[in-house]
This record gives structure tokens, C-alpha cells and sequence, in this order.
């Protein structure tokens, strides 16, 4: 599993409350959005050990961080495939979620991060089980698209 989130930055993006809230630095004042200095110093980095983008903290133009995020989540479900492939293995599931916060200081909704899960799945043709259950699957498949007319 992956994950990008957002920095917060000395520049005043509010501190957490403990409950995944940020509370207010601003004495309860809010700004508008084209002068928040919390979305202007806002700053994203990648906290997988995969080598993809944003490994060093970032700053994302909040009208693009959406396109931004979910291009960057994509390299992990790319790495997963490519993973697979050359193990021997099948990417089962890859699902990919942009997560929503709001500006303490403007009171913006934007991009907070993304994460990414993927499921790869291995056969070990070496392996017992896996033999038997091939040998299972052959003796119930087998005769199962015949159609015989009796007439």
C-alpha cells in the first residue's frame, strides 16, 4: 500500500487536534483563497519506499492537485503491474483513492493525498495444493461445454 499526503508547513497550515482535524492558527479570521498562505505553501511528498514521484516534499498548484495526485498514485499501480510480470505473478484488485481536506485558513476543500492498494497474486506450480486444485478444476471442467443430441 502506498500513500501521499500533505505536509504541513510552518507557514500556518494549522495544527492536529488529534482527531484528524486541524484546528485554527488564525485567531478564527479566515482569508480568501487567492491569499491563503496555507494552500500557497502547501507542500506534498510520497511516504512509500517505491521509487516514484514526490519522494522529496512538493508543492502542487491546488487547481491541478487533483490531475497531480492521481497521475502520481497511477506510478504505483504501474509499479504493481510491472511487479507482477516479472515474479510471475497477476495484479487481482488495484484501487486508488484522492483523500479531501479543508483549508483551516480559507476553508478550501482540496486534495490532501492519495492512496494506492494493490493485490498481486502468485501461483507456485511447485506447490501441492496448487496441483491439486488443477487437477479438481481439470475433472469438473471436463465435458462441461459438450452438447450431445440424442436424436
Amino acid at each position: 500500500m502506498s500513500d501521499m499526503s500533505v505536509g504541513r508547513s510552518a507557514y500556518g497550515a494549522g495544527y492536529d487536534n488529534g482527531y484528524g482535524n486541524y484546528g485554527d492558527d488564525f485567531g478564527g479570521k479566515k482569508s480568501s483563497p487567492g491569499e491563503c498562505q496555507t494552500c500557497k505553501n502547501r507542500m506534498y511528498q510520497d511516504g512509500s519506499n517505491e521509487m516514484v514521484s514526490f519522494k522529496a516534499a512538493g508543492h502542487i498548484d491546488p487547481d491541478n492537485a487533483a490531475s497531480v495526485v492521481m497521475s502520481h498514485e497511477q506510478e504505483h499501480v504501474s509499479n504493481a503491474y510491472q511487479k507482477a510480470e516479472m515474479e510471475g505473478g497477476e495484479v487481482v484488485r488495484a484501487n486508488v483513492r484522492l483523500n479531501t481536506s479543508i483549508c483551516p485558513e480559507c476553508g478550501r476543500s482540496y486534495i490532501s493525498g492519495g492512496v494506492t492498494s494493490t493485490q498481486i497474486r502468485y501461483t507456485n506450480e511447485d506447490n501441492p495444493y496448487q496441483k491439486d486444485l488443477k487437477s479438481t478444476d481439470a475433472a469438473r471442467v471436463k465435458g462441461a461445454s459438450v452438447d450431445i443430441d440424442a436424436g
